[in-house]
C-alpha cells in the first residue's frame, strides 16, 4: 500500500503502484525478460558452444530454470486471496483510524476557538485599561520639505505625524486656511495611516517658498507646525500643517451614529432658531461622554447671550435667542472621543428682516473694536448687500454705556467708510457700539451691538509689577511711582499717521519716557505745508490716550502734525514734525469679480464659482445673487459676506433656469456686478445610482429560479443601463456573478442551481456614471419546484398619486399563476405600527391597479397584494415601504388642451425631472405602446400625449409617472363630457371660425340706398368674400357697389336702387385663412315691405331737399295779442326763389313779401273767425324744383281734442275731451264708416267734459278708423283715429321663426324696430327675462336696429328668445327658437326663411289732459 494516507472523502478512485499488478501482467512480464536475456546471450556468443556436453547442462539448466518459474508462479496465483484479505482490513483499519483524528482535530480547532475568543476579550479589557491612562501629544515624524517646481505644474506636500488619539490637521497657506470646498479643483488633502498629504493642481501660479518649522502653544491648546516654501519663480507661498491637540481628550473608545442630521436652514432676522442633531453613542457612559463641539465658518463657539449649546440624552442642541445677520454661516457639528471625530455640517440663512421704512437698506453685519485706549477707539464693520434697494450712501455709529440703554450718535453726517474712530470715551467706562445704514429712502434698523470694550490704556497693565511675598501677600508696583515726580514731561516720540482717510487722519505716538506719577494728557497741532502757521486741533479738550482722529481737514491738501505732552506742571516742547500727511482713501472700490460659472449638484441646490478680482486686498467677501430666467428679478442669495470663491446656492426650485452674479465687498462698499453665468437648470449632479430594492421570489422549477426586485429610487441623473446579479449559497462568504452583460428588466431567470439548496441574491444597478451599490441579500429561497395550485405573488408593487386620502396602487401579475388562470387581485392595507390587516376591495379586482381611499391624512401605510384563482387565494407580494397619505405641496394636475393645429393632447409638467428622468404615460395604468393611436412628445419637464385619430374608444383613465423623483405622478378621466369639449375645440381649430363683431345688418341711406353691412373681429389682407342674394353670387357693379375695410373688418354692399325684385335671402361668406364663417339676413314679406317703404322714403326727402324745401312745415300757434300765427321754415333757397301764401287754393296777399334768407316766413291773421276757415298752403318754387306745405284751419280744434288712446283692465278706451258741450249738440261713434251702437262689445259714454268709447276684448276685427262726431247745430264737427297699429311699435323685419347654430359661435338675432313715437326695446328667455352681462349683450343704435348678440353659446343656449317692442300706442312681441347642434353635423344650407309672426301688445294706460288754450 501506498505510504500516504489519502482521505476518505477524496478517494473517488484507486491508485495501484507496481506491488499491486496482476499475476498474469507480472508473468508476460518475466518471460518477455527471459527471451531478452537469451537473445542476450547468443549474441554475445555464450548459446554457440561446440561441446554437447555443455549444451546438454545448458538445456538443463534452462529446463529447470522454466520449472522453477512455473512453481513460483502457482505459489504466487495461491497466495492472491490472502493478498486481497489482508489489503481490505488495513483499509477499514486506516478509514477508522482517519474518522477518529478527524473526530480529535475538529474538537481542538473549536477548543481553540474558544481559548482565542477569551484571550480577545482579556486583550481588549486590558488594552481599554491601558489606553484610559494613555496621553501622547501630536509628534511629526517626517517634516514638510521645501520644493522648486516649474509655473503651471502639480505639487504634492506630504508629511508623517503621531499621536493619541488621532490628531487633527489643518492646512494652511500664507497662514489662511486652505479649504477644500473653497476651490475643490485646486487642492486635494489626502490622510491614511498618519501620512498627509495635500495635493495642489497645475493652476498654481510663480511662487517661491523657504523652509521653516517653529511650535506654537496656547493656554487651551497644543500645536505644532511644520512649514515648508514652495519656490515656483515669483511670490512665496507658505503652506504649513498645523496639528492642535485639545487638553481635554476623551481616551474612551466610543462610536457616535448621527440618526437625524440638522440640514441647510433658512430664518430672518429677529427669530428664534434651534439646530438639532441626534445621534446613537456606543457605549454610552454617563461619566465618558464625547465632546460636542459647534463651529460656525471653522470658529468655535461657546455659550453667549446669543447662543445656547445644550449637549446629552443622544442630541446635541444649538439655539439662537435673537437670530441676526452675523449669525449666518456654516454650522459644524464635531464629535470627538477616542474612536476619532464625526461630524455634520450644513449652512443658516439670515434674511434682513422687514425695514422700517420701505426702501431703507438692510442693517450692517460684524461690529468689532480695534486699538482701544482711554477715550479712543476704531470701529469696523460690514456693509449690507442692496440687491433691490438703492446703494448705501453712508453710516451712522451709536455708543451705549454698559449697563445703560441710552444710545448717542456718534456722528454727525454718514460715514462713507465701514471704520470710524471714536472719540471721548470716558476712561474707565466700558462700551457697546452699534451701526446704521442709509441711503436715499432712509435709515436701517441698526446692527448688532458689539463686544463691550473697556476705555483703558493697554500699556498700564506693563507697567505694572507684582511682588509676591510670604502667605499668599503680594506687593503691587507701579513703573510710575518709580519713576517718581516729572516736572515738565518730554514732548511725545514717534508720532505717525495710523489711519489715513478722506475725511479724517489717525495719529498715533508714543508716550515720553519718563512718563512720571502725574497723568499725562496730549495736544495736537496741525499745519498745512507752506502755510508756515500751527492751529491747535484740540484747544478745548485735551487728550488722554497716545490716539487721536483729526478731522475737518482738506481734501487734497498735505497736512505735517506735532504733539504735546501735557501734565498739571506744565506742556512740554511739540514733537518732532510728521512727514507731510495727504486725507485721502487707501483703498478704492474693489474691480467687478470675472467670470461666474454656475454647476449642478442637488435638486434645490447649485454650486457657483467665479474669479476673483484682480486687486483682491482688503476684501471682506463676495456677495452672490440669483435670478429666475426671463423675470429680471434678483434675489440675494447670502446676506453676510463670504471669503472663498465658491459657494452652494440652497433654496433654488426644481427644475427651474437660474442665472448668477457676483459682487466684491470691502470696506467702501460694493463692487459693481460680474457678468451673468450662463443659464443653469436645478437639478442633482450625475453620480452612480442607489441601490435596488424588494426582491422576491417569482418562481421557481427546481433548477432556476426567477426573481423579480424594484429599480432603484434615484437613477443618479443618468438613465439606468441595467443590472447586475450575485448569487451564493447560504452559509458559504464568496458571492458570484450570475450575468456578464447588464440586464435591461427588473425581471431575471437564475439558472443552472442545485436542487434543495438554499440561495441568497444582491442586484446592482449602472448607469453611465458607474456600478451603485448593491442592495442588501435577499431572504434565503430554497431551490425547490413549485407545484401548489394558487397562484404566486404578484410584484413591482408602486405607490402612485398620493393625495390627503388616497392613493393608486400598481403591481404585476404573478409570473406562476398556478394550476388555473388568475381571476382577480385582493389589496391589503394597514396602519404602520398595527398588526390587523384591512382588505380594501370585497370582490377581486380584474385589474392591475387599484385606487385606495378613504385613508386618514397624515397617517402612514403599509400594502400588499394578493392573486386569486380558482384554486384560492395565491403568496401575498413583498408589503410595500412605508406611505405617508398626504399630499405634497405644490402638486401638478394631467391637463387637457387643443394645439393650434386642433391636436388634442393630455400634458404634465414637472419641474422636479431631471436628465434621467422618464415620462411614463399609460392608459388603465398599463403603459402606452400604440404608436398609430397616440404620439408622446418630451422636451425638459413638459411631457405631452397627443391622440392622433381620436374616438369614443378613447375614454378612458390616463396616467402619468416620472422616474427619478419622489414618486411624482399623475391621473385623468377622460369622460364623455370633456371628450365632446376637445373635440368641439378641434373642430373649431381645425374649421376655424371668424369672430364677428356684428352679423349681417342693412340700413337705409339718406338717398333711399339700401346698405348691407358686416363687422369681424379682424380681417387679414389676404382674406376673401362673398356676397349671395338668392343663391346668386352679386359681384361689384354700379348697382351693387361692394367694398371691404380689412383694417376695421367691415364688409358692406350699398344697392342704390331697392325694388321689390330685391326680396329675399341676403348672405355674406367669409374665409381667412382656414378660419370660415358667414351670416344671413331674411328679407321677406313686411320685413321687406317696410325697407322697401322706408327706400323710397328717404328717395323722396332726398330729392325733395335738391331744390327749395320746406325744413319745418306750415304749424299755427296763437301769440300774447290773441292772433293766430301761421309760421314754416325753408331751406336751400337762393334769390330767385318765389314764396307764395294760398288760402283754399287762392293767393293771399300780403303786405310784405317773407325774407327768405332768414330762413322763416309768417302769416299773422289777426282776428280769427269762421271767414277764416279753410286750407292754407305755402309754396316754394325755382328753377331746381318746387315744395308745398299746407295746414287746415277748420275750427274743429276750439271744440273737441284729438282722440286719446287709454287702455283700462276690460280692453281700450277711446276718448275725447270736450271744450265745451251743451244739450244741443249730439255725438256719434262710428267704425269703418259703420255707426256704432252701445252694447256690451263696445260701450259709449261720457261727461260734461269727456266722450268716450271702451273696446272690450279688443281683437284684429277692431282694427280700423274711429270717428267721433259732434253735430252742434248747423255744423258738425269730427275727429278721426287710426286703430291699425301704424303709429304702435312694431317689428319690420329681419328676425326668423327658427335659427340653428352649432355650439360655440357667436349668436346674432338683428331687426329693425319701428314706432312714434320711438318704441321700448326687451329682450326674453323662455318668457322671462334675463341679465346682460359677457355672454348676452344687447344694442339699439339709431332709435331703430335692434340686435340681441349670445357669445360660445352651448345646448344650454337652445329656447325661445322674444323680442318685445312697444310704446304708448302698443307695440308686438315676436318669437324665435334656436336650436343649438353639436359640431360635427354637417352646416346646414342657406334656404330663405319663415319670418316669425308678431303678437300685438295693447296701448299702455295713459292719463291725457285736455290742453289750455
Amino acid at each position: 500500500m501506498s505510504s500516504v494516507a489519502v482521505p476518505f472523502y477524496q478517494r473517488r478512485h484507486k491508485h495501484f503502484d507496481q506491488s499491486y499488478r496482476n499475476i498474469q501482467t507480472r508473468y508476460v512480464l518475466e518471460e518477455y525478460a527471459a527471451r531478452k536475456q537469451a537473445a542476450y546471450y547468443e549474441s554475445t556468443g555464450l548459446g554457440k558452444t561446440t561441446c554437447r556436453l555443455c549444451a546438454r547442462r545448458a538445456r538443463t539448466l534452462a529446463h529447470e530454470a522454466m520449472q522453477e518459474s512455473r512453481k513460483r508462479t502457482h505459489e504466487q496465483k495461491s497466495h492472491v486471496s490472502d493478498e486481497k484479505r489482508i489489503r481490505f482490513a488495513s483499509e477499514l483499519s486506516a478509514l477508522e483510524k482517519e474518522i477518529h483524528t478527524a473526530r480529535h482535530r475538529a474538537r481542538e480547532h473549536l477548543d481553540r476557538l474558544a481559548v482565542q475568543r477569551m484571550v480577545e476579550e482579556n486583550m481588549a479589557l486590558e488594552r481599554h485599561i491601558i489606553e484610559e491612562r494613555i496621553s501622547r501629544a501630536p509628534e511629526i515624524l517626517v517634516r514638510l520639505r521645501s520644493h522648486t517646481i516649474w509655473e503651471k505644474m502639480s505639487v504634492s506636500l506630504c508629511f508623517t505625524v503621531q499621536g493619541f488619539p488621532t490628531p487633527v490637521v489643518q492646512w494652511y497657506k500664507n497662514e489662511e486656511l486652505i479649504s477644500p470646498a473653497s476651490d475643490p479643483t485646486k487642492y486635494r488633502i489626502e490622510s491614511k495611516y498618519g501620512v498627509h498629504v495635500l495635493h495642489i493642481n497645475s493652476r498654481i501660479s510663480r511662487s517661491a517658498y523657504s523652509i521653516t518649522e517653529n511650535s506654537i502653544s496656547c493656554s487651551d491648546q497644543t500645536l505644532i507646525c511644520a512649514k515648508c516654501n514652495v519656490l515656483v519663480l515669483k511670490n512665496p507661498f507658505i503652506f504649513s500643517c498645523i496639528v492642535p491637540l485639545s487638553h481635554d481628550v476623551c481616551f474612551t473608545h466610543i462610536d457616535v451614529q448621527f440618526l437625524e442630521k440638522f440640514g441647510v436652514t433658512f430664518a430672518t432676522e429677529g427669530e428664534t432658531l434651534t439646530l438639532k442633531c441626534s445621534m446613537l453613542i456606543t457605549p454610552e457612559l454617563k461619566r465618558l461622554r464625547p465632546r460636542a463641539e459647534w463651529y460656525r465658518d471653522d470658529v468655535l463657539l461657546k455659550d453667549s447671550k446669543w447662543t445656547q449649546l445644550y449637549f446629552g440624552e443622544g442630541q446635541a442642541a444649538l439655539s439662537f435667542s435673537h437670530l441676526n445677520k452675523d449669525d449666518e454661516g456654516l454650522y459644524t457639528l464635531r464629535m470627538v472621543s477616542r474612536g476619532g471625530i464625526s461630524e455634520c455640517s450644513a449652512f443658516l440663512f439670515v434674511r434682513d428682516a422687514d425695514a422700517l421704512i420701505a426702501g431703507a437698506p438692510g442693517a450692517p453685519m460684524d461690529v468689532k473694536c480695534h486699538d482701544a485706549n482711554r477715550d479712543y477707539v476704531i470701529v469696523t464693520w460690514k456693509p449690507p448687500n442692496t440687491t433691490s434697494e438703492s446703494p448705501v450712501i453712508g453710516y451712522f455709529v451709536d455708543k451705549c454705556e454698559v449697563g445703560l440703554e441710552n444710545w448717542v450718535q456718534c456722528n454727525d453726517a454718514p460715514v462713507k467708510v465701514c471704520k470710524y474712530p471714536v472719540t471721548g470715551l470716558q476712561e474707565g467706562r466700558s462700551y457697546v457700539f452699534r451701526v446704521r445704514a442709509v441711503n436715499s429712502a432712509g435709515i436701517s434698523r441698526p446692527s448688532r451691538a458689539s463686544e463691550p470694550v473697556a476705555a483703558l490704556d493697554p500699556l498700564d497693565l506693563e507697567r505694572t509689577q507684582i511682588v509676591h511675598v510670604d502667605e499668599g501677600r503680594k506687593i503691587v508696583i507701579s513703573k510710575d511711582d518709580l519713576e517718581g515726580d516729572v516736572q515738565i514731561p518730554s514732548p511725545p516720540t514717534n508720532v505717525h499717521a495710523s489711519e489715513i482717510s478722506k475725511t479724517y487722519v489717525v495719529l498715533s505716538w508714543d508716550p515720553p519716557v519718563p512718563r512720571g506719577r502725574e497723568p499725562l494728557t496730549y495736544f495736537i497741532e496741525k499745519s498745512m505745508v507752506g502755510s508756515g502757521s500751527w492751529q491747535r486741533v484740540n484747544a478745548q479738550v485735551a487728550v488722554k490716550s497716545p490716539r487721536y482722529a483729526v478731522f475737518d481737514l482738506a481734501e487734497g491738501k498735505p497736512y505735517v502734525f506735532r504733539v504735546l505732552s501735557a501734565n498739571k506742571n506744565g506742556i512740554s516742547d511739540p514733537s518732532e514734525i510728521t512727514e507731510p500727511i495727504q486725507p485721502q482713501d487707501t483703498i478704492v472700490l474693489p474691480s467687478a469679480p470675472g467670470q461666474v460659472v454656475a454647476t449642478r449638484n442637488t435638486k434645490t441646490s447649485v454650486v457657483v464659482q467665479w474669479d476673483k478680482p484682480k486687486h483682491e486686498e482688503d476684501l471682506y467677501g463676495y456677495y452672490i445673487e440669483y435670478s429666475v430666467v426671463g423675470s429680471n428679478r434678483w434675489e440675494p442669495s447670502n446676506h453676510k459676506p463670504i471669503k472663498y470663491n465658491r459657494f452652494v446656492v440652497h433654496g433654488l426650485e426644481t427644475g427651474e433656469q437660474y442665472v448668477f452674479r457676483v459682487k466684491a465687498v470691502n470696506a467702501l462698499g460694493l463692487s459693481e456686478n460680474s457678468q451673468e453665468s450662463e443659464a443653469v437648470t436645478v437639478q442633482a449632479a450625475l453620480t452612480c445610482p442607489s441601490y435596488p430594492h424588494g426582491i422576491t421570489l417569482l418562481n421557481c422549477d427546481g433548477h432556476s429560479m426567477t426573481l423579480g426586485w424594484k429599480a432603484p429610487r434615484y437613477s443618479g441623473g443618468s438613465p439606468i443601463l441595467g443590472y447586475y446579479i450575485d448569487k451564493r449559497e447560504a452559509n458559504h462568504q464568496n458571492w458570484h456573478e450570475v450575468n456578464s452583460s447588464l440586464i435591461t428588466r427588473t425581471i431575471y431567470t437564475v439558472k443552472d442551481l442545485t436542487e434543495d439548496a438554499f440561495y441568497e441574491f444582491k442586484v446592482a444597478a449602472a448607469n453611465l456614471v458607474g456600478i451603485g451599490q448593491p442592495s442588501d441579500p435577499s431572504e434565503h429561497f430554497k431551490c425547490k419546484a413549485w407545484t401548489m395550485p394558487e397562484p404566486g405573488p404578484a410584484y413591482d408593487l408602486m405607490i402612485c398619486e398620493v393625495r390627503n386620502t388616497s392613493l393608486v396602487l400598481l403591481w404585476k401579475a404573478p409570473v406562476y399563476e398556478g394550476k388555473s388562470p388568475i381571476t382577480g387581485y385582493l389589496v391589503d392595507y394597514k396602519e404602520v405600527d398595527t398588526e390587523d390587516w384591512i382588505t380594501a376591495n370585497e370582490k377581486p379586482t380584474s385589474k392591475r391597479y387599484f385606487k385606495v381611499t378613504d385613508l386618514h391624512e397624515g397617517h402612514t401605510y403599509v400594502f400588499k397584494v394578493r392573486a386569486v384563482n380558482d384554486a384560492g387565494v395565491g403568496k401575498s407580494s413583498e408589503i410595500s415601504e412605508p406611505v405617508l397619505v398626504e399630499e405634497r405641496p405644490g402638486t401638478k394636475e394631467i391637463y387637457s388642451g387643443v394645439d393650434e393645429e386642433g391636436n388634442i393632447y393630455l400634458a404634465f409638467d414637472c419641474k422636479e425631472a431631471t436628465d434621467a428622468s422618464h415620462f411614463a404615460w399609460g392608459k388603465s395604468y398599463e403603459e402606452i405602446d400604440d404608436s398609430h393611436k397616440f404620439k408622446i412628445e418630451t422636451e425638459g419637464n413638459h411631457s405631452k400625449l397627443y391622440f392622433k385619430n381620436p374616438d369614443k374608444s378613447d375614454l378612458g383613465t390616463y396616467s402619468i409617472s416620472v422616474s427619478d423623483t419622489d414618486g411624482i405622478s399623475s391621473s385623468f378621466v377622460m369622460d364623455d363630457q370633456e371628450f365632446e369639449r376637445l373635440m368641439a375645440l378641434s373642430y373649431e381649430i381645425k374649421n376655424p371660425t371668424i369672430p364677428l363683431k356684428s352679423e349681417l345688418a342693412y340700413e337705409v341711406l339718406d338717398k333711399g340706398e339700401v346698405r348691407f353691412w358686416i363687422q369681424a373681429e379682424s380681417l387679414s389682407p389676404d382674406s376673401t368674400f362673398r356676397f349671395v342674394i338668392n343663391d346668386k353670387e352679386v359681384e361689384n357693379s354700379d348697382r351693387h357697389k361692394i367694398n371691404c375695410d380689412r383694417s376695421n373688418g367691415i364688409i358692406e354692399m350699398v344697392m342704390e336702387k331697392f325694388t321689390i325684385d330685391n326680396e329675399g335671402t341676403y348672405t355674406v361668406q367669409i374665409q381667412d385663412g382656414k378660419a370660415k364663417n358667414q351670416s344671413s339676413l331674411v328679407l321677406i314679406g313686411d320685413a321687406f315691405k317696410g325697407v322697401l317703404a322706408e327706400s323710397e322714403l328717404q328717395r323722396k326727402e332726398y330729392l325733395r331737399k335738391q331744390g327749395p324745401h320746406f325744413s319745418e312745415f306750415l304749424y299755427w300757434n296763437v301769440t300774447e295779442e290773441c292772433e293766430v300765427l301761421l309760421s314754416c321754415k325753408v331751406a336751400n333757397i337762393k334769390k330767385e326763389t318765389d314764396f307764395k301764401w294760398y288760402k283754399d287754393g287762392s293767393g293771399v296777399d300780403v303786405e310784405e313779401l317773407p325774407d327768405l334768407q332768414k330762413g322763416e316766413c309768417h302769416l299773422s291773421i289777426p282776428k280769427l273767425s269762421r271767414k277764416d276757415e279753410g286750407v292754407y298752403k305755402a309754396t316754394l318754387s325755382d328753377d331746381r324744383g318746387h315744395d308745398v306745405s299746407s295746414l287746415e284751419l277748420s275750427g274743429k280744434g276750439k271744440s273737441a281734442s284729438p282722440l286719446k288712446i287709454l287702455c283700462t283692465e276690460e280692453g281700450i278706451r277711446l276718448q275725447c275731451f270736450l271744450k265745451y258741450y251743451n244739450e244741443e249738440m249730439k255725438v256719434s261713434w262710428s267704425h269703418r264708416e259703420s255707426k256704432i251702437s252701445s252694447g256690451e262689445k263696445m260701450k259709449i259714454g261720457g261727461g260734461e267734459d269727456v266722450a268716450w268709447l271702451q273696446i272690450s276684448e279688443p281683437t284684429e276685427k277692431d282694427k280700423g278708423n274711429y270717428t267721433f262726431e259732434i253735430f252742434g247745430g248747423k255744423e258738425s264737427f269730427k275727429r278721426t283715429l287710426d286703430l291699425s297699429g301704424q303709429d304702435r311699435g312694431k317689428v319690420i323685419g329681419g328676425l326668423p321663426d327658427v335659427v340653428t347654430i352649432m355650439d360655440g359661435k357667436t349668436l346674432n338675432l338683428t331687426c329693425t324696430v319701428f314706432g312714434n313715437p320711438d318704441p321700448e326695446v326687451v329682450w326674453f328667455k323662455n318668457d322671462k327675462a334675463f341679465e346682460i352681462d359677457e355672454h348676452y349683450a344687447y344694442s339699439l343704435e339709431q332709435g331703430k336696429y335692434a340686435s340681441l348678440t349670445i357669445k360660445g353659446v352651448t345646448s344650454e343656449d337652445s329656447g325661445k328668445y322674444s323680442i318685445h317692442v312697444k310704446n304708448k300706442y302698443g307695440g308686438e312681441t315676436v318669437d324665435v327658437t334656436v336650436s343649438v347642434y353639436r359640431h360635427g353635423e354637417k352646416m346646414p344650407e342657406i334656404k330663405p326663411g319663415q319670418l316669425a309672426k308678431p303678437r300685438p301688445i295693447p296701448p299702455s294706460e295713459e292719463v291725457l289732459k285736455p290742453e289750455g288754450k
